[in-house]
């Protein structure tokens, strides 16, 4: 008796509710296609594709708001002491059929970061880029900044890679091997007219598996005047520890001094995430529980570069320093360093501390 009083209940109560949802009005719109499927994907970021791949558009950015304090011995060049807005980006990237484009800008200072279009018909092995996009050169600059583990790049990076540029660039992968050929505007010839560099960049990772990559690459930059500059990289990632090193030797031209300087980072992820590895780079490390990740790193640097940071400005240096990340979630990291070094020439030190709120879809 219990059993069937329950069981009627249960049934006018469905028939009361499917009446009452019957008879209010209804608000919403509906969405139709007339093709494939839609999928709106809202992980990374906020993205809408059809179900075969074919079309696509998604939105994206980042924000790093930076604390800075920096000084040097001798007060020159000088000293820093600001809140500052280090990065505000948004993008717009989609896929047609076989093409694909990106257009990203620096919303604080209104420029084009990337600006191209991509033909992606032969598939990994060969894609072709046309436009203001990354130039192929170096371990460190084609890590994004917002997955690089120092909140800053090195000097020797500073001082020796491309960035961006606008260019035509033909890259792609086979296996566990990256390469990318590039030719780019170099944009500052004496005389306004436009001058051409070319650049190229092959890695390899013999050693790839869920909880280990080895990776090798070199690059190579030739720009006007017979300047030219070679590079050498290594990284690896054991479970929660992470290290990379490069290394740079600059042809500077007829009557100029040749330079080099490398550097070399030392990272391990305390609550045991491991940093990702995709493509020949890496990417920005997943907290895998609900209190987030954290991640200690140390860097060393030496030889010719840009240590504007630490107020040495572009010169014969040596630093070091010190950081910790706290990834909130995969998009919100907070991270703080300290950077201490000295100039060759005068023995003039220079130090920096920087804390950053990061937010990245």
């Amino acid at each position: 008796m219990i059993r069937h009083s329950h069981s009627k209940a249960i049934a006018a109560a469905s028939v009361l509710s499917v009446s009452m949802m019957a008879a209010l009005p209804t608000y919403a719109g509906t969405v139709t296609s007339d093709g494939a499927d839609l999928v709106l994907q809202t992980r990374g970021g906020l993205k809408l594709g059809t179900a075969d791949k074919k079309y696509s558009v998604q939105l994206g950015g980042r924000i790093q708001y930076d604390y800075n304090q920096a000084e040097n011995d001798s007060l020159s060049p000088g000293t820093e002491d600001d809140f500052d807005v280090r990065r505000a980006r948004l993008y717009v990237k989609g896929t047609i059929q076989d093409w694909s484009f990106k257009s990203q800008f620096n919303v604080d200072s209104g420029g084009a970061e990337d600006l191209y279009v991509r033909y992606n018909g032969f598939g990994k092995q060969a894609k072709v880029t046309l436009g203001k996009q990354k130039m192929p050169f170096g371990l460190e600059e084609l890590t994004s900044s917002k997955d690089i583990s120092m909140l800053e790049r090195s000097a020797l990076t500073e001082a020796y890679a491309i960035g961006r540029a606008e260019g035509l660039q033909v890259h792609g992968e086979q296996g566990n091997m990256t390469y990318a050929v590039a030719a780019y505007d170099i944009g500052n010839a004496a005389d306004g007219t436009d001058d051409f560099g070319a650049a190229a960049r092959v890695t390899f990772a013999p050693v790839k598996t869920d909880e280990s990559v080895f990776h090798v690459g070199a690059a190579f930059k030739d720009i006007e005047d017979g300047k030219s500059v070679y590079a050498l990289e290594a990284a690896a990632v054991f479970g929660a520890l992470h290290g990379q090193v490069e290394f740079f030797d600059a042809d500077n031209g007829t009557g100029n001094a040749d330079t080099d300087g490398y550097y070399v980072q030392v990272g391990y992820v305390v609550t045991g995430e491991q940093r990702p590895y995709k493509g020949g780079v890496f990417k920005k490390i997943k907290p895998s529980g609900t209190n987030g990740a954290v991640e200690v790193v140390a860097r060393y640097e030496d030889g010719e570069g840009d240590f504007g940071d630490i107020e040495l400005g572009s010169n014969d240096a040596t630093a070091w320093g010190l950081g910790v990340n706290w990834y909130v979630t995969n998009a919100v990291r907070l991270g703080l360093n300290y950077t201490d070094g000295e100039r060759e020439s005068d023995d003039v030190g220079g130090e920096e501390y920087r804390a950053r709120l990061q937010i990245a879809f």
